[in-house]
């Protein structure tokens, strides 16, 4: 399948949405009280930073309503740690609308935005100097940047960053998987997927709304480890399942269910089955390896405080895997407004901010292809 995104559309299935009631996820969906204020704040703040521009634009982004999906993964977070939450959850989604067009194919154009946005996070508490005039795309993750780790101890800012540097550089390898020649196997779009979807920085920042850094030696160990993995394949599954419509009608190929198609050679709806089969069973191993947890622990020696941190940490993965699939069924990214936003070559109005960092994304004026 050479140059797959180039190739177009492809025929649309009946919603497949109606697949995930057969996805399981057995934790609560739990939701913030803070939401409405953090999605006020958040759309001031993008107005501020020239991430959106216009009051046209920024209802099209409301519409989506992303704080929704900040308030259930950190639903006891305070007002102020959601609204930074909601800001970044922001900041991410507009990042990830910048490859629906040709930028999206060119992964040397890719490395040199990535590059520009790495060097803005510093490795110390040093201040930067505020940049009103700086790139939207820059300007706002420095700011996102800043917010989030002044005072934080380095081994979690560390983290954060190792996370972020991935998420950012894994839509290289998705450049690379829509130019080949076939699409790769699952694991293969598993190995990039699992950064390009976010999970990583999101669980970061579940230490930072409870307060607590996990040490390294129990952060990178097993099961942990393996936890973390389990969390993304879920979210990436259940993603998929629901973005599969505005994926075809974009002509994307960066999704499990399409690729899983082309390594079975099965219809589309018997890839989104046994998708949501996969999404199950890792939620199965999930479930075990966090009953078995606590005794692990113990046996480790492991201080009752950091046995705490960890037990939240766990629960925080659940609010992901279960919120993520909330907000998803009721999301307008997904639904026939959001499919027609990137069909027959349309993008999102934000969606050429990264001319401005430097790199040959589509010309022409920032509202050229609003839909």
């Amino acid at each position: 399948m050479a140059n797959a995104m180039a190739s177009g559309p492809q025929p649309v299935p009946l919603d497949p949405t109606r697949r995930t009631a057969a996805v399981r996820i057995p934790f609560p969906a739990r939701f913030s009280p803070h939401a409405e204020r953090a999605r006020r704040h958040t759309l001031q703040w993008l107005q501020e930073t020239g991430l959106l521009r216009g009051e046209a634009e920024t209802a099209e982004y409301d519409a989506l309503r992303l704080e929704r999906l900040m308030a259930y993964f950190y639903p006891d977070a305070t007002g102020s740690d959601l609204e930074l939450a909601s800001d970044f959850n922001a900041w991410f989604f507009i990042f990830d609308d910048q490859f629906d067009g040709r930028l999206g194919m060119q992964p040397q154009a890719i490395e040199r935005v990535v590059d520009t946005l790495v060097r803005t996070m510093t490795a110390d508490d040093a201040p930067q100097a505020p940049d009103r005039y700086g790139p939207p795309l820059v300007q706002g993750f420095r700011d996102i940047w800043r917010r989030a780790t002044v005072g934080a101890p380095d081994g979690w800012r560390r983290r954060f960053r190792t996370h972020w540097h991935a998420y950012m550089a894994a839509h290289q390898g998705e450049a690379h998987h829509r130019n080949a020649d076939r699409l790769p196997s699952l694991e293969q779009f598993l190995e990039v997927r699992r950064n390009s979807i976010g999970v990583q920085p999101c669980l970061d920042f579940t230490e930072r709304c409870g307060g607590y850094t996990l040490p390294d030696e129990l952060h990178d160990s097993f099961p942990l480890r393996e936890l973390r993995e389990i969390t993304g394949e879920v979210v990436i599954f259940v993603n998929d399942i629901v973005s599969l419509v505005k994926e075809l009608a974009s002509g994307d190929v960066n999704n499990s269910v399409v690729v899983l198609r082309e390594e079975k050679g099965c219809t589309l709806e018997e890839s989104v089955e046994h998708i949501a089969d996969l999404a199950n069973a890792r939620t199965v191993r999930f479930t075990e390896l966090a009953a078995a947890l606590p005794r692990m622990l113990s046996g480790r020696r492991v201080l009752p405080q950091v046995r705490g941190h960890i037990e939240h940490y766990v629960e925080g993965m659940g609010h992901l895997m279960a919120g993520n699939l909330a907000w998803s069924l009721a999301t307008s990214r997904y639904d026939e407004t959001g499919t027609a936003a990137v069909s027959g070559g349309r993008q999102r109005p934000w969606a050429h901010l990264t001319a401005a960092t430097g790199s040959p994304a589509e010309g022409g004026a920032r509202n050229a292809s609003t839909p």
